[in-house]
Order: C-alpha cells, then sequence, then structure tokens
C-alpha cells in the first residue's frame, strides 16, 4: 500500500523503512525508547506492520502496529521529524493506518501516550473503561 500526499509518500512496504533512522529517533529522541539498541529496532521492525512517512525518499515518520491481524493490534512507536511536524502527517498517518487490509475486524486496538490525546481521540481512542484490568511488567532502563 502506497499512497503520495501534498509531496509525502506513506507506505507499508517493510523495504522502504530506514531501520537507521528509526533508531536513531527513538534512541535519541522518544521519551519510550532512550538507548534502545538497534538489533532491537530491527527486530520489531521484523515482527509488526509497518508503516513509513517519506520526504524526497528520506524517511520522516513512522509507526508500527504488534498484531496478529485477528483480534488485537497496539499501536507503536509513532513519531514525526520534529521539521516536518505541524502539516497534518500524523492524522495522514493514522488515516491510512486504520484502513489497511490488516487492520480490519479486530476486536481491541490499543495504544500508550503521554502526549497525543487529543490526535487519538480523533480517530475513536478514549481512556481504558476498566484500567484495573490491566497489568503490565515495566523495566524502567531496559536500554541502559
Amino acid at each position: 500500500m502506497e499512497i503520495a500526499d501534498s509531496g509525502f509518500i506513506f507506505s507499508d512496504d517493510v523495504k522502504k523503512i530506514d531501520p537507521i533512522a528509526v533508531h536513531h529517533y527513538l534512541s535519541t529522541q522518544s521519551y519510550w525508547a532512550q538507548n534502545i539498541p538497534l538489533e532491537a529496532v530491527k527486530t520489531s521492525i521484523e515482527n509488526s506492520l509497518c508503516f513509513g512517512i517519506y520526504k524526497d525518499k528520506i524517511q520522516v515518520g513512522f509507526a508500527r502496529w504488534i498484531t496478529d491481524k485477528a483480534t488485537f493490534a497496539y499501536l507503536a512507536d509513532v513519531y514525526v521529524e520534529e521539521v516536518y511536524r505541524g502539516q497534518g502527517l500524523s492524522k495522514k498517518l493514522m488515516s491510512v493506518m486504520l484502513f489497511h487490509k490488516d487492520l480490519q475486524g479486530l476486536r481491541r486496538y490499543m495504544l500508550a501516550t503521554q502526549d497525543a490525546h487529543e490526535l487519538y481521540a480523533q480517530f475513536g481512542f478514549k481512556a481504558i473503561e476498566h484500567p484495573d484490568r490491566l497489568m503490565a511488567i515495566v523495566i524502567k532502563d531496559a536500554y541502559k
């Protein structure tokens, strides 16, 4: 799947993804994956449904879904390079992803965010109805 819009390409072609660019953003600029090893990023890309945003063949955004493609999908590692923010790219990416054939008919879509609640609410995401039912093992500073 590939969509061209306003000089940007939105694609699910994993061959187009630049793992070095994704690693650089995640390991140095994200609040959730500081210092993540390059090999961990490569493995996550290989085992997820990934989407990239490209401008002049350079990766400027990324997102991946951890999914069984039948019942559940978790959105992770979403970013748009700072210089390209404010152009509606995150909204376009969400639209493209949510209509992807491998994300249809699922019973649950999840994500975690510190600061993008308004973006995701536009696409139907809301606070967990019963947060007391969710549990997690969280390894703080896993990549240090």
